[in-house]
């Protein structure tokens, strides 16, 4: 049984160990609203942007631009792997993590080769040791910066474009709401045609006259917005993150209260058993004179 001094050393560990989990709480909630504002933002422009590409996707000049060109049998993959450098955000890199083993153990199997790039440290430290790594982009998911999208999307398509891979997927979690983070794996590259309809057609898209051409536009757009997806990318896992962040500290400083409350029960018990014993042996003492 635990004496005085050590449930007293117990309870002072837990007091500090609260307020440093409360501390964290409140840091990552100061951060996820800033990156939840940003991301919303971001969210809109590219819903935009992917209406004007499904427009484009969806002519027959699917040919007018590398970026478009989908090459079969796709038989060289890259994936470019987005979770964050540090912990204790609960499952937050642990779900995606196991989405991704899934999805490379399914469909990652028809792929004659496949590497994965890496951003943020978790993930490569993950499958560093499981799979060819050609990238590992270190320090850029706590605050995402577009300049460092732009890199990381010019080496993706520098890759595609040389046709050292016929296929560019990226995973990372996508923002929910603060409690809510969905891991996802999707083609980046070649650029994805819109869905079909039940019909067979692709899906409705309006009329544009194009002004430049429409390759000339293509050459400029497609590259530009290739770079905003990664940076939309960027800012989905930084939202995520903060957010999963910030629940799992509030869980941790919920529950060192509770094995506060417990201890503090446990040496009040403790003091009161070693007061009445102390009675008894008083008690016992003035009897026997």
């Amino acid at each position: 049984m635990a004496s005085l001094k050590e449930i007293n050393v117990k309870i002072a560990s837990l007091k500090n160990t609260q307020k440093m989990t409360k501390t964290m709480k409140l840091v990552a909630a100061s951060k996820m609203r800033r990156a939840q504002q940003a991301q919303e933002q971001a969210r809109t422009y590219a819903a935009g942007l992917q209406r004007l590409l499904d427009g484009l996707a969806a002519t027959p000049s699917d040919s007018a631009h590398p970026l478009l060109e989908k090459r079969a049998p796709a038989r060289k993959a890259l994936v470019l792997f987005v979770t964050s450098d540090r912990g204790l955000c609960a499952g937050f890199n642990n779900n995606l993590c196991r989405h991704t083993a899934q999805w490379l153990a399914e469909q990652g199997q028809s792929y004659g080769h496949l590497e994965m790039s890496f951003c943020g440290r978790r993930g490569f430290t993950s499958f560093k040791n499981r799979t060819t790594v050609r990238k590992h982009y270190e320090g850029v998911t706590d605050q995402p910066r577009f300049a460092t999208a732009i890199r990381i999307a010019d080496d993706l398509m520098a890759a595609f474009l040389a046709g050292e891979f016929d296929v560019v997927y990226v995973g990372y979690n996508r923002f929910r709401s603060a409690l809510s983070q969905t891991p996802v794996l999707e083609q980046l590259l070649p650029i994805p045609s819109p869905p079909k309809e039940e019909n067979g057609d692709k899906t409705s898209a309006p009329y544009y006259l194009f002004e430049p051409p429409e390759p000339e536009l293509l050459r400029r757009l497609l590259p530009n917005a290739v770079r905003f997806q990664v940076f939309h990318v960027l800012l989905e896992n930084a939202a995520g993150e903060h957010a999963a962040r910030m629940a799992a500290m509030d869980n941790a400083t919920r529950n060192a209260g509770d094995m506060i409350k417990f201890y503090t029960l446990k040496r009040n018990r403790e003091r009161q058993a070693a007061i009445t014993k102390e009675l008894i042996e008083i008690v016992t003492g003035a009897e026997s004179l």
